[in-house]
């Protein structure tokens, strides 16, 4: 395996592993959430916040994708991460998962704060940046294919139903969840899926030089 075909998907679901057990055995838990979560009311905001260091608002959307909220959040996030980033780190390398895995944070965090700017809940976990994974697995690896319809090519008459279905299911989750779409930060999904499926073409492009 070549330098730049190093386990970066691996790397970072350790981080995870080991951010949240540490912790969760020193009880800062909390603490790290408050001060290290994304929280949209954070920006333009005068925001009553606890003395101590917190990390820059615009770093937030990184520093939240280590922290999670529980076990089977942990858990979940981690299986995900590394069935689907370890088949997605062979073809696109670990150069491009992490442009991946940056885009998709940030894409997530972005819609997570348009949807809701006055927030004060702060958002943590890596889902962002595991929805922008499956958006591109889902393109390179799924067998389905579609017609152009007008001027729009294939692959984004493609694309376009996944985001439509993806969203659809988020939406479900959240209605399921009560309506109130707090416990669950579905807009992040939304956000990251759709980075993903913006990034995947151009991934490749610079991975393979395809057209």
């Amino acid at each position: 395996m070549k330098p730049e075909d190093a386990p970066l998907v691996t790397g970072y679901a350790l981080v995870c592993v080991v951010v949240f057990v540490l912790l969760w055995i020193t009880g800062f838990q909390v603490d790290a959430i408050v001060r290290a979560g994304f929280i949209p009311a954070r920006f333009g905001s005068a925001l009553i916040l606890p003395p101590g260091t917190m990390v820059p608002f615009i770093l937030t959307p990184l520093s939240s994708a280590l922290l999670h909220g529980g076990v089977l959040h942990i858990v979940f996030n981690v299986i995900v991460l590394l069935f689907i980033g370890r088949q997605l780190e062979a073809p696109l390398g670990s150069k491009a998962m992490a442009v991946l895995l940056l885009v998709g944070a940030y894409g997530g965090a972005l819609a997570q704060f348009l949807a809701d700017p006055q927030s004060a809940v702060p958002m943590i976990g890596a889902s962002g940046a595991i929805s922008a994974l499956i958006a591109v697995y889902a393109l390179i690896f799924s067998r389905s294919q579609a017609s152009a319809i007008g001027p729009i090519p294939g692959h984004w008459v493609r694309a376009l139903w996944l985001a439509a279905a993806w969203i659809g299911l988020q939406l479900l989750i959240g209605f399921a969840g009560g309506g109130g779409f707090g416990a669950i930060a579905i807009w992040a999904h939304v956000g990251g899926f759709l980075a993903g499926l913006l990034l995947a073409r151009p991934l490749l492009r610079w991975r393979f030089g395809a057209r």
